[in-house]
């Protein structure tokens, strides 16, 4: 585990536009992503993470100017995803003002995406965007750690094992694993914990727990799993929940965390 536990509000965008749903279906418009990012970084966020869920061919001048928008406002990292699949939309995405790159369809299509951008900008550039579901009682026994890498949001299932997939993806450069629950997405409650510390024992990189958290008390759990950092959305976008209250309850709990007020660190 990290020293200091990152909480990362994560924007679902959409044709420039925040949205969100449960199991990534029935999306709903939240607000303006560079808002919403600017509110985030006045409460405290460690970091930002954007995904292009819809990421065609129009929309992605949309993520461009977003990214360098939001990038203006706040100086804490932001992870950029969807729709990435070459190293030249990686340097695009960075020189806008992205810090770090979410891959994930690509990346199973190609696995060698993840060494050529891990050879070309570092693997602290490089985070692996995994959306994972439990197996079915009938796929199970294909599957050794019981879980199966998706995509399109969960709707399509790949012959692929969550944990062994992690695992050949730091082999190939990633610095990070950003491991969303499908199940447990937008369902608030809480986060998978089975799968946090599957991914923990299998991986040598940081672990940022993704979908279910619906209170504040779900991120310390996720975080004693074996998470180094932990992300939401729908309960920050609704107001249920501020990263202070997250930060607070956490450090209550006896998980370090960094403390900043409005945008910047106390003294």
């Amino acid at each position: 585990m990290s020293l200091v536990c990152r909480v990362i509000p994560c924007l679902d965008v959409a044709a420039g536009r925040v949205v969100k749903g449960v199991n990534f279906e029935n999306l709903r418009d939240m607000g303006d992503p560079v808002e919403l990012a600017g509110e985030y970084y006045r409460q405290g966020a460690d970091e930002i993470t954007f995904l292009d869920v819809t990421a065609t061919v129009d929309e992605r001048a949309t993520t461009y100017d977003v990214v360098r928008r939001t990038a203006e406002e706040v100086f804490i990292p932001l992870t950029v995803g969807g729709g990435i699949r070459s190293t030249d939309d990686v340097g695009r995405l960075l020189a806008v003002g992205a810090d770090k790159i979410g891959v994930n369809s690509a990346a199973i299509a190609r696995p060698q995406l993840l060494d050529e951008i891990a050879d070309r900008f570092g693997s602290q550039v490089l985070v692996l965007s995994l959306d994972v579901k439990r197996a079915t009682a009938q796929s199970v026994g294909a599957f050794p750690s019981g879980f199966v890498v998706t995509t399109h949001g969960g709707r399509t299932e790949t012959t692929i094992d969550a944990v062994q997939w992690a695992r050949e993806a730091t082999e190939r450069g990633a610095g990070e694993l950003l491991v969303n629950s499908i199940d447990a997405d937008g369902t608030r409650e809480g986060f998978d914990l089975e799968l946090v510390r599957l991914m923990r024992e299998a991986s040598s990189v940081p672990v940022i727990a993704s979908g279910g958290a619906g209170g504040a008390e779900h991120f310390a759990p996720a975080i004693s799993a074996g998470a180094d950092a932990v992300l939401a959305a729908s309960v920050f976008h609704s107001g249920h929940l501020t990263v202070g209250e997250v930060k607070a309850t956490m450090s209550a709990q006896g998980i370090p965390v960094r403390h900043v007020i409005d945008g910047e660190e106390p003294a």
